[in-house]
């Protein structure tokens, strides 16, 4: 089965880039791209991809909304942020709204085609130079105490707060305070959030 990939950039050159790094790869099916924001949601009304390669500047609304309204709409479609930014408020913002990777526009061949191959399998992707801007900043801003971590760990691995109070021998109480305290430090309100960014941060 090939992954059908959607393109939304407002550059028909990066369009036509992206094009041609992807073709020749027979697990990609290449189903189109959009050059604005309502063009990508009129595209997705009539058919959806499995992954959209989405530039964080459009002339309309921002990818990071664009990112928002389609991850709300359509859960299912994994979206991998496309920029020449590599700052970490763009990142950030991108991951908070469902983004599943984030890559530069100077990526190579073999780096979009495993961002695509990593996504579809559920698991978060950034660029090198993504990864390392988030954790620069992320391991100067967030400390985390020793039963933040254990109780991080857990949580990622999917326990609930009883499983978690039962395993480390605390109680509920206990867990849903480093819980709150965790979604504080990281500045996220959902446990999903969390994850993904206790991960590109290198916390995990």
């Amino acid at each position: 089965m090939s992954t059908n990939v959607f393109i939304v950039d407002d550059h028909y050159m990066v369009i036509e880039g992206i094009r041609s790094l992807l073709q020749s790869d027979r697990d990609i099916e290449l189903t189109g791209h959009a050059m604005t924001a309502a063009s990508c949601l009129a595209f997705l009304n009539t058919q959806l991809p499995d992954v959209i390669l989405m530039d964080i500047s459009l002339p309309d609304i921002s990818g990071i909304e664009l990112c928002r309204e389609v991850k709300a709409k359509y859960p299912s479609v994994f979206i991998i942020g496309l920029s020449t930014f590599n700052q970490q408020s763009f990142i950030q913002k991108m991951m908070d709204n469902g983004a599943s990777g984030y890559v530069l526009k100077n990526a190579s061949q073999d780096e979009l085609t495993t961002a695509i191959a990593t996504v579809m399998k559920g698991k978060i992707y950034l660029s090198e130079e993504a990864s390392r801007t988030l954790r620069k900043e992320n391991e100067s801003a967030i400390v985390l105490t020793r039963r933040e971590k254990e109780v991080l760990g857990l949580i990622s691995d999917g326990m609930t707060n009883a499983e978690i109070a039962e395993k480390l021998f605390i109680s509920v109480t206990t867990v849903d305070t480093h819980r709150k305290n965790l979604l504080a430090k990281f500045e996220t309100k959902n446990t999903a959030s969390l994850i993904k960014l206790a991960m590109s941060g290198g916390h995990l």
